[in-house]
């Protein structure tokens, strides 16, 4: 027997449409995803350095990031599937809690770029940074300088002031940071030192202990920014790696770059000595983000795209 389909009431075809078009309107996207933001090293410390990596939920055509008042952007890996940007916690960086505000741009189809932002809270705390204090000699210009080495001292803040503050907008590392010599740990970042009696700074670097005349090697891939002699550092060596990351490199006995080089990671920049204020041959590398050093046996450990 054929079964014969009972029409609607006309009266209920209004309703039916009303209650399907609220069904599509209130429906997620299927193919939406969350927000996935990643530091690395998982516990923040002031001093350190940190890479951030984001899984956007959409396609971005760029991605920039807003940390601790600075400005910089990110880099797709492809073979990840990742954005990622090195940034930094300066070592005067209170405890407490920051945001990293994330904003990119997305296509959708054949139309412009629209907005899409996220905001991600990460926990800074303390550092545990040694606080012996040891008593270093050093010749007493370094302490108590004449007038002319008082000129040269202000002459090579000058320099330091208008090269180590610059960012220039592409990135120029890649990959792992590899340690400049093979040598011991005399001295980390963030100790308490005494130079004949008067505390100095924090140390703002990491010491190897190695001998005059030890090659020193670019810890990653960049342009030389600085290669001169200045009256704290002697003889002065200063990587730009892109997007305001910088690696220096003090005290060395001989230059084997000039400003301007361009050099890979593992290439021979200098050999190691005791020029400036040193109490004996070694050498010194300091690392900078954006104006704010860094400690590098942090940077070492990170393992990056």
């Amino acid at each position: 027997m054929k079964l014969r389909r009972s029409p609607v009431p006309a009266n209920r075809l209004p309703i039916i449409i009303f209650c399907f078009f609220l069904s599509a309107i209130s429906a997620p996207e299927a193919s939406a995803a969350e927000w996935s933001v990643h530091a690395q090293p998982k516990q923040l410390v002031n001093g350190s350095p940190v890479l951030f990596e984001v899984k956007a939920p959409s396609r971005l055509q760029s991605l920039n990031g807003s940390w601790l008042g600075h400005e910089f952007p990110f880099t797709f890996s492809e073979r990840r599937k990742i954005w990622f940007a090195l940034a930094g916690v300066s070592l005067e960086t209170s405890p407490g809690s920051y945001a990293l505000e994330l904003s990119g741009e997305k296509l959708a189809g054949k139309t412009a770029a629209t907005k899409i932002s996220f905001s991600r809270t990460f926990i800074v705390t303390r550092g545990n940074y040694p606080k012996i204090k040891v008593n270093l000699d050093v010749e007493s210009k370094f302490t108590e300088p004449s007038p002319e080495q008082v000129k040269q001292i202000e002459e090579g803040q000058q320099v330091k002031k208008d090269y180590l503050n610059r960012v220039s907008p592409s990135r120029e590392w890649d990959g792992q940071f590899n340690a400049p010599a093979e040598a011991a740990i005399s001295d980390v970042f963030g100790s308490e030192r005494i130079f004949n009696g008067k505390t100095s700074s924090p140390h703002l670097g990491l010491d190897f202990r190695v001998p005059a005349g030890t090659p020193v090697e670019a810890m990653n891939a960049g342009t030389v920014l600085l290669a001169r002699l200045l009256f704290f550092e002697g003889n002065f060596v200063v990587i730009d790696h892109g997007q305001g990351l910088l690696t220096l490199y003090l005290h060395l006995s001989q230059f084997n770059v000039k400003e301007g080089d361009q050099v890979k990671r593992g290439q021979e920049i200098g050999l190691s000595g005791g020029t400036g204020r040193a109490t004996g041959p070694h050498l010194h590398v300091a690392v900078r983000w954006q104006g704010t050093y860094l400690d590098p046996a942090q940077l070492l450990k990170l393992q990056l795209p």
